[in-house]
């Protein structure tokens, strides 16, 4: 695995502290093969790249759901071996969705900490402006599914504007998409048992959800083919 090329590689210490876990956690997941080496560079240091902080992120949402180090890395084992770090975002926020919302108050350290990054007053405030947190009287009420997603539009260059519409786009057709789904399976379950029901709640919510992601994702990078095609003609102005 190669470090990502747009930023500038991180060492072993730039990389336990942007995760916000110790070196030495980084060294023992690098022995248990949850994490791929460092590139090498002058001198034989180490250098990581954004795909191993985003492994580092997917493996702390597993260990947040109760997986043990054992299922961990059966977990990862099934993953693609040169998955970017966008893809590994994804697997973790396909595991996020599993877990009930999950709202904590916690104070600035610790949502700097959380949030993988320094935090200046300005990103608290979009953060805030988000709905991601709240400040409350002993620090933040913070939605830890949603913390990670906005701190990453922090560095997204669009409006705020921008990002709430595409926020109210995105929540009114998942929406839609839940209600009609909702509406299918409870025309399948109608007759069953409580018991049948709340299982077959537990087992479709993952697959449902990823089959959402795969989904958009591949719509998406048709929609944006097309809007590349034509900005790229003489004269295109990459209306669509």
């Amino acid at each position: 695995m190669t470090t990502d090329t747009e930023e500038p590689p991180l060492t072993i210490d730039e990389l336990a502290a942007r995760a916000g876990v110790t070196v030495r956690t980084v060294r023992f997941y690098g022995t248990k093969g949850l994490l791929p080496p460092p590139v090498l560079g002058p001198r034989r240091v180490g250098h990581y790249g954004r795909e191993h902080l985003a492994r580092l992120a997917l493996i702390e949402e597993l260990q947040h759901q109760g997986m043990t180090l054992a299922g961990i890395e059966r977990y990862l084992r099934q993953l693609p071996p040169d998955l970017s770090a966008h893809d590994l975002a994804v697997h973790r926020a396909v595991v996020a969705s599993w877990a009930p919302d999950t709202v904590e108050t916690i104070t600035r350290e610790e949502l700097r900490r959380r949030a993988g990054r320094p935090l200046d007053d300005e990103d608290v405030r979009r953060l805030v402006a988000m709905g991601v947190v709240r400040p409350v009287d002993d620090g933040y009420d913070a939605d830890l599914g949603l913390l990670r997603l906005g701190v990453g539009l922090l560095d997204v260059p669009l409006s705020q504007e921008a990002i709430f519409a595409a926020r109210e786009v995105l929540l009114e057709h998942s929406r839609a998409a839940a209600r009609a789904l909702s509406q299918l399976f409870r025309g399948e379950v109608a007759e069953r048992d409580a018991r049948d029901v709340r299982s077959l709640s537990a087992h479709m919510h993952p697959l449902v959800v990823q089959a959402l992601l795969t989904a958009f994702q591949r719509s998406l990078k048709e929609e944006l083919g097309v809007w590349l095609a034509a900005s790229s003609e003489p004269g295109g102005s990459g209306a669509g």
